[in-house]
C-alpha cells in the first residue's frame, strides 16, 4: 500500500540563506515566500530532514543538492520505499562527487545522487 497515497502530506519547503525550513501544502503555480526575508522557498520533498540551522557546513551541503534541481524523497515518489535515496550530507561529499562530476562529465544531478561518486547506481 502506498504510503503517501491516502492522505496528502505536507513537503518540506527550505530556505537556504535563512537555514529554516517549513511543511506547506504546494501551491500550485505560485512561489511561497520566506516568512523571514521573503524571498521564494525551495520545495525540499517529503523526506527532509533540515540540518540544525547553526551547522553553516551542512546546510550548504543543502543548498548544493537543492540548487542541482534533486529534491529529498524516498526510493519511489509514492512513498512505497521505506529509505531515502542517498543525498549528500557534509561538505566533503559534495566536493568529492563534484570532482568526480568535472572529471568524467558527468551531469552534477546525477553525481550528487551517487552513494559512491566513482560508480554509477542501478535504478
Amino acid at each position: 500500500m502506498c504510503y503517501y497515497a491516502m492522505t496528502h502530506y505536507k513537503p518540506h519547503f527550505a530556505c537556504v540563506p535563512c537555514r529554516v525550513s517549513f511543511k506547506r501544502h504546494p501551491s500550485g503555480d505560485r512561489e511561497q515566500p520566506c516568512p523571514n526575508c521573503g524571498r521564494a522557498l525551495v520545495c525540499a520533498g517529503h523526506d527532509f530532514a533540515p540540518p540544525p540551522r547553526r551547522d553553516t557546513a551542512a546546510w550548504g551541503a543543502v543548498a548544493a543538492v537543492l540548487g542541482a534541481g534533486l529534491r529529498y524523497e524516498g526510493l519511489e515518489p509514492c512513498g512505497c520505499g521505506k529509505l531515502p535515496r542517498f543525498r549528500p550530507r557534509r561538505r566533503s561529499e559534495v566536493r568529492a562527487r563534484l570532482a568526480v562530476a568535472a572529471r568524467t562529465g558527468v551531469p552534477v544531478a546525477e553525481a550528487l545522487a551517487r552513494r559512491d561518486p566513482a560508480t554509477p547506481e542501478a535504478d
